[in-house]
């Protein structure tokens, strides 16, 4: 299989097997991978920039068996750069961490097609920076019902005074983020997503649910807090998403966020096109962060009104508070 030589951002990157096909139904390459990376990288490592990132690794394409890479490989380059990170169980790693463009055409040589930054940066990974809100249809809804869980979300943003960017997940979904300052800890800044998506349940019950537990969701988006517990990550902006077309996971302007919007119409030669023309929709991310402390009020308030802790994922050691892990149903039994 032949191999290639691509230049990003002045440093020379070899892919190797460029023709191997990753995608079979529309015909993408690793090639075709590394080169929109290589495109895209110099606007979407502002995403990426200092912040420890798990790489969704798919080396034989679509066909065989993906793995998240946690730990940076070894004999990487000191250009690529890493950061150490701890796990909830107590146990460490150093993943990769980039600084400059090149890094992430360097991933894409390793079959990474999606990359999943933490929400935070390699000088300070116990502070998040970002708050997430994750909108997940669940069965019988879809986009249209996650626009308008979004919607609320906005408003609710705006009555806080607050700035938020949204972007497609590249699937159903769609994913808004907020600045923040890196003032507070995992468990605060989850706690505030618990707030935030409580606020949105509370205005709209008929679309958006809180309930961690599937069978009490019924057919309506789930705001998933847990995106916010530590080593929970969600995928970048720009990044591939591993569905048969490739879509893209795509940041926008919020009045692109209405009713019939298609997220698979994002495509690796659409959204060059798009920001070749247009810029980073979200090129002002860092411009301003926001005092989490209002959230944190919402969530006391709640605590004291009967609604506190809510479960973590399961791999999670046992947290201060939190409910027991059953689920309703066997709980009664």
């Amino acid at each position: 299989m032949a191999d290639m030589v691509l230049s990003c951002a002045g440093r020379d990157v070899r892919v190797s097997s460029a023709d191997r096909l990753v995608f079979p139904d529309v015909g993408l390459t690793k090639g075709d991978i590394a080169r929109y990376y290589c495109d895209i990288a110099p606007v979407m490592i502002a995403h990426l920039n200092q912040r420890p990132t798990t790489l969704e690794r798919w080396p034989d394409g679509l066909s065989g068996e993906p793995f998240y890479s946690k730990r940076i490989p070894k004999g990487a380059s000191d250009w690529v750069g890493s950061a150490g990170i701890t796990f909830p169980s107590g146990r460490t790693a150093v993943e990769v961490c980039p600084h400059e463009p090149a890094v992430i055409v360097w991933a894409a040589q390793m079959g990474a097609l999606t990359f999943h930054p933490w929400p935070v940066r390699c000088g300070d990974v116990d502070r998040p920076d970002e708050l997430r809100i994750d909108f997940d249809p669940q069965p019988g809804t879809g986009m249209a019902q996650a626009v308008e869980a979004a919607l609320v979300a906005r408003e609710v943003l705006d009555e806080l005074g607050w700035v938020g960017f949204i972007k497609t997940s590249g699937g159903r979904g769609l994913h808004l983020y907020v600045r923040l300052e890196p003032r507070w800890d995992f468990i605060d800044v989850r706690h505030a997503a618990i707030a935030f998506g409580r606020e949105l349940e509370r205005r709209s019950p008929q679309v958006i649910t809180m309930n961690w537990w599937k069978e009490e969701r019924g057919e309506r988006v789930f705001i998933d807090f847990n995106q916010n517990a530590r080593d929970r990550t969600i995928a970048s902006p720009y990044s591939i998403r591993a569905h048969p077309t490739a879509p893209v996971s795509m940041p926008m302007e919020w009045n692109e966020v209405v009713d019939g919007l298609d997220p698979l119409s994002f495509t690796i030669e659409s959204v060059r096109t798009r920001v070749a023309e247009r810029g980073d929709a979200w090129a002002s991310i860092d411009d301003v962060a926001h005092d989490l402390t209002v959230l944190l009020e919402w969530y006391a308030r709640d605590e004291a009104n009967g609604q506190g802790e809510m479960p973590y994922p399961p791999e999670y050691p046992k947290m201060p508070g939190e409910p027991l892990r059953v689920q309703p149903s066997r709980a009664r039994h």
